[in-house]
């Protein structure tokens, strides 16, 4: 069985009758009826985009299927908004897409923040649309809803060291994800480098825990353009320093860091660049700036597969979002379900665990079968969806 089976179930796009913005929602496929999958804002947001994205959570529920555990496995789903989540229409925009959306929240599709709107945001449009949740298709799959609820409610009050935890388990496994690289490759994390595009949720995270492993954040781009120190830059007073955007005021710069253009991340002397904020930002033609040797996508969808192809050529290893940022996905269900409770260090052992295990399994089939990282795990992705079609039902 491959990964590839065909057309969405649902493809809807969706007009705002008052600004004209265009709204989107694809779900790709159902298990148990029930799809996951974030909603995002950004100008430019496409179908196209949503349909890869809607497909990549299909991989990422798949892949972080485990038999043994509470968490049940769903389809994958996207849905996305062309529009500006800094425009003073935007909240509005948001709501309205939202009520267009409301019988599928409510029966198949459960979602939440990404790239662009923040949870808080979300839930908060989704009362204003009428919806009890924004995950709340997934309720009838609980054996005890109102103890799954106040599970998660909590889990989302606890804050480690100024930042939710909802903040910090997509970002817990990434950095994971490039220990995990490291250690294969027997490189001490004291002296390696690394380079972040994108400051928010995914980006800042990723950015704490590799610097608390001890490894040197030296560059991390905003949309301001990039800050830079060949020795490391203050994490810590940079995330102190950031907005809701993931914007960081360059006020809280010490005197030696530096002030560089939006793409200088790209070539920044490090071994590991994270992309962490739009899809398509490695293309054929910036791809000749980077000198890493591991690119680790907290984004999805950061590498065109053009410039991915170019860039093994040349040495440079990709490990793809399906594995890399799948984390948080996985901790909502974990939590939701009871794998985890509402603990930040237990949230944090099990990602660790869970995506040392996927990435390592992901660079043990690359190994073996010769291939790139993404086709392993395209390979881990075919070889569960058979277990997942055989206990819990498959929906085209």
């Amino acid at each position: 069985m491959t990964t590839d089976r065909g057309a969405p179930l649902i493809t809807l796009v969706w007009t705002d009758h008052i600004t004209g913005h265009r709204g989107y929602l694809v779900v790709d496929r159902l298990v148990r009826g029930v799809a996951s999958g974030g909603l995002r804002m950004r100008p430019g947001c496409t179908l196209d985009e949503v349909a890869g994205l809607a497909r990549g959570m299909t991989m990422k529920e798949a892949l972080h299927y485990n038999p043994r555990g509470r968490y049940v496995p769903l389809g994958g789903a996207k849905g996305g908004i062309d529009c500006d989540p800094r425009a003073p229409e935007a909240y509005d925009v948001l709501v309205r897409y939202l009520r267009a959306m409301r019988p599928y929240v409510e029966t198949v599709w459960a979602t939440g923040e990404d790239l662009g709107l923040t949870q808080d945001l979300v839930d908060r449009a989704a009362a204003e649309a009428g919806l009890v949740s924004s995950i709340q298709a997934v309720y009838p799959l609980l054996t005890d809803e109102a103890a799954a609820r106040e599970r998660l409610a909590d889990a989302f009050a606890v804050e480690v060291d100024g930042i939710g935890l909802d903040a910090l388990v997509g970002g817990c496994g990434v950095a994971e994800s490039v220990l995990t690289a490291l250690d294969r490759a027997g490189l001490p994390y004291a002296g390696t480098r690394v380079a972040v595009q994108g400051f928010g949720t995914m980006g800042g995270a990723t950015a704490r825990f590799l610097a608390r492993a001890g490894l040197s954040i030296v560059a991390v781009a905003d949309v301001k353009g990039t800050v830079a120190h060949p020795d490391g830059l203050d994490v810590e007073a940079l995330l102190a320093a950031r907005d809701a955007y993931g914007t960081v005021d360059r006020g809280a710069l010490r005197p030696a860091d530096r002030e560089l253009s939006g793409d200088a991340w790209l070539s920044a002397e490090a071994e590991v660049l994270v992309p962490a904020a739009v899809s398509y930002a490695i293309d054929t033609e910036n791809q000749e700036h980077i000198t890493a040797r591991w690119i680790v996508e907290a984004a999805n969808m950061p590498v065109l597969p053009e410039a991915e192809d170019l860039l093994a050529a040349r040495g440079v290893s990709v490990l793809p979002d399906v594995v890399v940022n799948s984390g948080t996905n996985a901790w909502w269900w974990w939590t939701l379900f009871g794998d985890v409770g509402a603990d930040a260090e237990e949230a944090f052992a099990y990602t660790r665990h869970s995506m040392r295990d996927l990435v390592g399994r992901m660079l043990d089939r690359a190994q073996a079968d010769g291939t790139s990282p993404r086709t392993a795990a395209h390979a881990l992705v075919a070889d569960r969806l058979p277990l997942i079609a055989e206990r819990f039902g498959w929906y085209r």
